[in-house]
């Protein structure tokens, strides 16, 4: 499959016209609707179903995220190979929004003081999503929270913990509480992380099955838990490292008592070669520990 058919499909899929996609390409229309038609004959799937506007069959949604991540992945490696002449290009971190996110902006800033020629690009996502892309090498770096598989990653510790506590709403008894015990979660509407394993490691610190529990809800990033937090719903088992996110005047942490935290790492895909803007960064990183 050629990378100029996947480059066509993907700007008709932005376009959403044949016309406009073929200016953009710097094309003929025919040329363009030639490559599509071996792209489909390729794949034996249509793409599209052409109309007033062309709209994604069910194949061509799946082929749209994988000619992405095709794309992205060329992309990182045209970088690569430019930072070799002259250290420059992206580094590119995924983070799930942890409080040990804030040890690396003084070393960005330092590392941009010596390299003006690199940026940063921060993704931020679920965890799963994150390991999935460096897993593809669609990202450097990763924060993930331990404990960490470590057949597949390498890691340096990050300082400080990720404390975990209750998300609730500021009008919430709980809210005026110092802590809460485990105990305490008993009877209350929940909303937990649909991690399996973090789960696990937190029904084996707290000595509470998640079955004994009344779960509401489980979500895979916080952000639209904290908005049924904040209605007063049910309260969400999370991290304190999300808290800075919401408004303090809607939603409070209350710390679990007692103390249950974790250390934050930030991994690389193993075997990784040490090459060109993020391996300077790597070892950057590990002189100021």
């Amino acid at each position: 499959m050629e990378l100029r058919l996947l480059q066509y499909f993907l700007t008709v899929v932005r376009e959403e016209n044949i016309s406009r996609a073929a200016e953009l390409l710097h094309i003929t229309q025919p040329t363009l609707s030639r490559g599509i038609q071996k792209l489909e004959e390729e794949l034996g799937a249509q793409l599209f179903i052409r109309g007033r506007r062309i709209t994604l069959t069910d194949a061509g949604v799946m082929l749209r995220r994988r000619a992405e991540e095709v794309a992205a992945l060329v992309d990182k490696i045209d970088a690569e190979f430019e930072e070799k002449r002259e250290l420059a290009g992206v580094i590119s971190i995924g983070t799930g929004g942890f409080k040990a996110f804030g040890a690396l902006p003084r070393a960005m800033e330092g590392f941009r003081a010596r390299w003006p020629r690199v940026r940063f690009r921060i993704h931020t996502n679920s965890s799963e999503y994150i390991k999935e892309r460096i897993e593809q090498g669609l990202l450097d770096f990763a924060l993930l929270m331990e404990p960490v598989d470590v057949s597949k990653f390498d890691y340096v510790r990050l300082p400080g913990r990720e404390r975990w506590g209750l998300l609730v709403s500021a009008g919430n008894p709980l809210a005026s509480r110092a802590s809460v015990s485990a105990d305490g979660l008993r009877g209350l509407p929940l909303i937990t992380t649909d991690r399996l394993p973090v789960q696990r490691e937190l029904e084996s610190r707290l000595g509470i099955n998640f079955s004994e529990l009344e779960i509401f809800a489980t979500y895979n990033i916080i952000t639209s838990a904290a908005e049924i937090v904040a209605a007063g719903a049910a309260c969400a088992l999370t991290i304190e490292g999300v808290v800075s996110l919401f408004d303090p005047a809607k939603v409070v942490f209350v710390p679990l008592e007692p103390e249950l935290s974790m250390a934050a790492v930030l991994a690389w895909k193993k075997f990784q070669p040490n090459f060109g803007a993020a391996g300077a960064f790597l070892d950057y990183l590990k002189s100021m520990q």
